[in-house]
């Protein structure tokens, strides 16, 4: 099975034009929010923000499966003291053109620089939207399932007579509980906050997200040899993750330099050795030589 990894230069917009409808499974990607990255992206006004996306998700839409999803990393900033709307306002607009806002992760940014504002304080989440063509769509929850962790042996330990059924909401929502179903579980489905830490300085690259943000959403929707797109490639993290992880992947970059550099990564070489592997095993101190005994 060949997996294959597509990367081109040039303005994403332009670019979608020529890939496939229906051609991906997930898109992974985080553009440069308003009024950022001027120095490479040239940055885009708030008040501009979803005329200048809405286009891109619409071809964004076109090239999705209709079982795919579409991740969408973006944080409102901060203009005149007041949280700006653009981000808002790009959700009802990306609705009215077809999309379905599913769901909001969080990513919880755990190192986030500290630092004081004279009215609010730092900013250590961003949101992770997702966008789906149809409310029916492929998402293999086992493959994220963690720990059910210590709290479970305090927690299940002395069970209601509430606790031992199904326990359905108050509000009417039709949703219901039964913690004994739990007992004897070693695995629990997660949260929607993702807790991982930024990286930067070794990516050569202003707004990398870490590897363990596309790699948990391409395990939560989709299968090995499924294709991933990035848009928005910057350092080459969903390209790089995606190859790592069996799937195939098409990545735009407007940027050259970065477009270069993720080029070279994809096209480096292995040195393959072709002696017999015990040649090269670790010395015990009983296959030492003498001299060195």
């Amino acid at each position: 099975m060949e997996i294959k990894s597509k990367i081109y230069l040039g303005d994403c917009n332009s670019i979608l034009h020529n890939i496939s409808d229906n051609s991906v499974d997930l898109i992974v990607t985080s553009p440069p929010y308003a009024d950022q990255r001027k120095s490479t992206y040239g940055g885009i006004h708030p008040d501009n923000y979803a005329e200048w996306f809405l286009p891109i998700t619409e071809q964004l839409l076109r090239v999705l499966k209709p079982t795919g999803t579409f991740i969408l990393n973006i944080k409102e900033k901060v203009v005149n003291g007041e949280r700006s709307t653009y981000v808002i306002e790009l959700i009802l607009a990306m609705r009215k053109i077809g999309w379905l806002w599913t769901e909001e992760f969080i990513w919880h940014k755990k190192n986030s620089y500290p630092g004081k504002w004279p009215n609010r304080f730092r900013d250590s989440w961003e949101r992770l939207l997702q966008f789906n063509k149809n409310k029916q769509f492929h998402m293999y929850q086992e493959a994220v399932m963690v720990p059910m962790g210590d709290w479970s042996k305090t927690r299940l330990k002395n069970l209601s007579e509430t606790d031992k059924i199904r326990d359905n909401s108050k509000v009417g929502s039709g949703f219901g509980k039964n913690i004994s179903n739990w007992l004897t579980r070693d695995l629990a489905y997660p949260s929607n906050v993702l807790h991982l830490a930024t990286e930067c300085n070794n990516k050569n690259h202003s707004a990398a997200f870490p590897e363990g943000l596309p790699e948990w959403f391409i395990k939560l929707f989709t299968k090995v040899n499924d294709t991933v797109l990035d848009p928005f490639m910057g350092s080459g993290t969903t390209i790089f993750v995606a190859q790592r992880m069996k799937r195939n992947s098409i990545g735009i970059e407007i940027v050259p330099d970065y477009y270069k550099m993720v080029e070279k990564k994809l096209n480096k070489p292995e040195l393959i050795l072709f002696e017999p592997e015990h040649l090269y095993k670790k010395s015990t101190s009983d296959n030492k030589p003498e001299s060195l005994k």
